[in-house]
Protein backbone atom coordinates (compact mmCIF):
# COMPACT_ATOMS: atom_id res chain seq x y z
CA UNK A 1 0.00 0.00 0.00
CA UNK A 2 1.14 3.35 -0.51
CA UNK A 3 0.26 6.66 0.85
CA UNK A 4 -2.45 8.93 -1.71
CA UNK A 5 -3.77 7.64 -5.30
CA UNK A 6 -1.50 6.73 -8.34
CA UNK A 7 -1.67 10.23 -9.64
CA UNK A 8 -0.54 11.69 -6.08
CA UNK A 9 2.24 8.96 -6.09
CA UNK A 10 3.64 10.53 -9.70
CA UNK A 11 4.24 14.14 -8.20
CA UNK A 12 5.38 12.89 -4.76
CA UNK A 13 8.20 10.67 -6.38
CA UNK A 14 9.75 13.33 -8.53
CA UNK A 15 12.43 15.78 -7.86
CA UNK A 16 12.11 19.28 -6.57
CA UNK A 17 12.68 21.03 -9.85
CA UNK A 18 12.32 24.48 -8.08
CA UNK A 19 15.68 23.90 -5.83
CA UNK A 20 18.91 22.68 -7.61
CA UNK A 21 20.83 21.77 -4.31
CA UNK A 22 17.60 19.76 -3.23
CA UNK A 23 17.06 18.30 -7.13
CA UNK A 24 20.68 17.16 -7.39
CA UNK A 25 20.75 15.25 -3.80
CA UNK A 26 17.39 13.66 -4.92
CA UNK A 27 18.80 12.57 -8.46
CA UNK A 28 22.46 11.33 -6.00
CA UNK A 29 19.67 9.94 -3.55
CA UNK A 30 17.90 7.93 -6.17
CA UNK A 31 20.99 6.80 -7.93
CA UNK A 32 22.45 5.53 -4.49
CA UNK A 33 19.20 3.11 -4.00
CA UNK A 34 19.28 2.07 -7.26
CA UNK A 35 22.63 0.32 -6.88
CA UNK A 36 21.70 -1.05 -3.50
CA UNK A 37 18.68 -2.35 -4.75
CA UNK A 38 20.86 -4.22 -7.55
CA UNK A 39 23.37 -5.57 -4.79
CA UNK A 40 20.53 -6.23 -2.50
CA UNK A 41 19.48 -8.59 -5.11
CA UNK A 42 22.17 -10.35 -5.11
CA UNK A 43 22.84 -10.23 -1.48
CA UNK A 44 19.43 -12.63 -1.62
CA UNK A 45 20.64 -14.81 -4.00
CA UNK A 46 23.41 -15.32 -2.46
CA UNK A 47 21.57 -16.05 1.14
CA UNK A 48 19.72 -18.48 -0.52
CA UNK A 49 22.71 -20.33 -2.22
CA UNK A 50 24.56 -20.13 0.85
CA UNK A 51 22.03 -21.78 3.53
CA UNK A 52 20.82 -24.53 0.28
CA UNK A 53 24.47 -25.68 0.67
CA UNK A 54 23.98 -25.43 4.12
CA UNK A 55 21.29 -28.09 3.80
CA UNK A 56 22.94 -30.25 1.18
CA UNK A 57 26.53 -30.17 3.28
CA UNK A 58 24.67 -31.31 6.32
CA UNK A 59 22.13 -33.61 4.73
CA UNK A 60 24.45 -35.47 2.32
CA UNK A 61 28.19 -35.10 3.84
CA UNK A 62 27.07 -35.21 7.72
CA UNK A 63 29.13 -31.91 7.67
CA UNK A 64 28.45 -29.41 10.44
CA UNK A 65 28.15 -26.05 9.09
CA UNK A 66 28.82 -22.97 11.04
CA UNK A 67 29.31 -20.16 9.16
CA UNK A 68 26.43 -20.61 6.80
CA UNK A 69 23.69 -19.10 8.85
CA UNK A 70 25.44 -15.96 10.10
CA UNK A 71 26.37 -15.33 6.43
CA UNK A 72 23.33 -15.18 5.07
CA UNK A 73 21.65 -13.85 8.26
CA UNK A 74 24.28 -10.95 7.35
CA UNK A 75 23.14 -10.81 3.78
CA UNK A 76 19.42 -10.59 4.62
CA UNK A 77 19.82 -7.85 7.60
CA UNK A 78 21.78 -5.72 4.85
CA UNK A 79 19.63 -6.08 1.83
CA UNK A 80 16.63 -5.37 4.41
CA UNK A 81 18.27 -2.15 5.93
CA UNK A 82 19.45 -0.65 2.97
CA UNK A 83 16.88 -1.08 0.36
CA UNK A 84 14.75 0.70 2.68
CA UNK A 85 15.61 4.12 1.10
CA UNK A 86 14.29 2.60 -2.20
CA UNK A 87 10.48 1.66 -0.74
CA UNK A 88 10.68 5.08 0.86
CA UNK A 89 11.10 6.44 -2.24
CA UNK A 90 8.38 5.24 -3.66
CA UNK A 91 6.49 5.52 -0.67
CA UNK A 92 6.10 1.84 -0.67
CA UNK A 93 5.64 1.29 3.08
CA UNK A 94 2.32 0.49 4.50
CA UNK A 95 0.07 3.85 4.88
CA UNK A 96 -3.34 4.64 6.19
CA UNK A 97 -5.19 4.99 2.81
CA UNK A 98 -8.59 5.02 4.47
CA UNK A 99 -8.56 8.80 4.55
CA UNK A 100 -7.26 9.53 1.43
CA UNK A 101 -10.33 9.73 -0.29
CA UNK A 102 -11.94 11.89 2.33
CA UNK A 103 -9.47 14.36 2.86
CA UNK A 104 -8.95 17.49 0.62
CA UNK A 105 -5.41 17.51 -1.45
CA UNK A 106 -4.20 20.19 1.14
CA UNK A 107 -5.34 17.78 3.92
CA UNK A 108 -3.69 14.84 2.02
CA UNK A 109 -0.09 16.86 1.96
CA UNK A 110 -0.75 18.23 5.28
CA UNK A 111 -1.19 14.05 6.38
CA UNK A 112 1.90 13.19 4.23
CA UNK A 113 3.66 15.99 5.86
CA UNK A 114 3.33 14.49 9.27
CA UNK A 115 3.44 11.22 8.20
CA UNK A 116 6.75 11.97 7.27
CA UNK A 117 8.01 13.64 10.62
CA UNK A 118 6.74 11.27 12.78
CA UNK A 119 8.35 8.80 10.69
CA UNK A 120 11.37 10.69 10.21
CA UNK A 121 11.60 11.40 14.24
CA UNK A 122 11.45 7.44 14.47
CA UNK A 123 14.17 6.68 12.30
CA UNK A 124 16.18 9.19 13.12
CA UNK A 125 16.07 7.34 16.92
CA UNK A 126 16.40 4.21 15.38
CA UNK A 127 19.71 5.16 13.28
CA UNK A 128 20.63 6.74 16.39
CA UNK A 129 20.80 3.47 18.48
CA UNK A 130 22.68 1.66 15.55
CA UNK A 131 25.24 3.56 15.17
CA UNK A 132 25.20 3.40 19.17
CA UNK A 133 25.66 -0.51 18.76
CA UNK A 134 27.65 -0.38 16.13
CA UNK A 135 30.39 1.61 17.66
CA UNK A 136 30.40 -0.36 21.07
CA UNK A 137 30.74 -3.82 18.90
CA UNK A 138 33.71 -2.25 16.62
CA UNK A 139 35.16 -0.73 20.73
CA UNK A 140 34.70 -3.56 22.61
CA UNK A 141 35.42 -5.89 20.14
CA UNK A 142 31.93 -8.17 20.17
CA UNK A 143 31.13 -11.36 18.03
CA UNK A 144 28.75 -13.37 17.58
CA UNK A 145 28.50 -16.79 19.87
CA UNK A 146 28.96 -18.68 17.16
CA UNK A 147 32.01 -21.07 16.59
CA UNK A 148 32.67 -19.34 13.66
CA UNK A 149 32.36 -15.71 15.88
CA UNK A 150 32.20 -13.15 13.24
CA UNK A 151 32.14 -8.98 14.22
CA UNK A 152 28.78 -7.83 15.06
CA UNK A 153 29.68 -4.47 14.29
CA UNK A 154 28.63 -5.74 10.65
CA UNK A 155 25.20 -6.32 10.79
CA UNK A 156 25.19 -3.33 13.43
CA UNK A 157 26.83 -1.39 10.72
CA UNK A 158 24.22 -2.21 7.83
CA UNK A 159 21.59 -1.49 10.20
CA UNK A 160 22.93 2.11 10.65
CA UNK A 161 24.17 2.28 7.02
CA UNK A 162 20.55 1.58 6.11
CA UNK A 163 18.38 3.43 8.79
CA UNK A 164 21.01 6.80 7.57
CA UNK A 165 20.18 6.45 4.27
CA UNK A 166 16.40 5.99 5.27
CA UNK A 167 16.52 9.43 7.51
CA UNK A 168 18.48 11.27 4.29
CA UNK A 169 15.44 9.77 1.93
CA UNK A 170 12.72 11.23 4.75
CA UNK A 171 14.13 14.51 4.99
CA UNK A 172 14.19 15.23 1.06
CA UNK A 173 10.78 14.33 1.20
CA UNK A 174 9.84 16.71 3.74
CA UNK A 175 11.83 19.20 2.03
CA UNK A 176 10.55 18.57 -1.19
CA UNK A 177 6.88 19.01 -0.16
CA UNK A 178 7.86 22.55 1.46
CA UNK A 179 9.16 23.08 -2.03
CA UNK A 180 5.85 22.02 -4.02
CA UNK A 181 3.41 23.42 -1.49
CA UNK A 182 5.09 27.00 -1.80
CA UNK A 183 5.06 26.51 -5.81
CA UNK A 184 1.50 25.40 -5.22
CA UNK A 185 0.65 28.62 -3.63
CA UNK A 186 2.41 30.71 -6.25
CA UNK A 187 0.45 28.74 -8.84
CA UNK A 188 -2.86 29.92 -7.55
CA UNK A 189 -2.38 33.30 -7.32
Amino acid sequence: MMHGSLEDQRELVGPASNNALLAGLTRALALCNRIIVVLAAMALVLACLILSYSVLTRTLFHSPTYWQDEAAVFLLVGATFLTAPFVQSLRGHIGIEAFVGLLSPAMNRLRLLLVDVASLAFCAFFCWKSWTLMHEAWVDGQVSNSMWSPPLAIPYGLMAAGMTLLCVQILLQILTSFGKSSRDKASRS
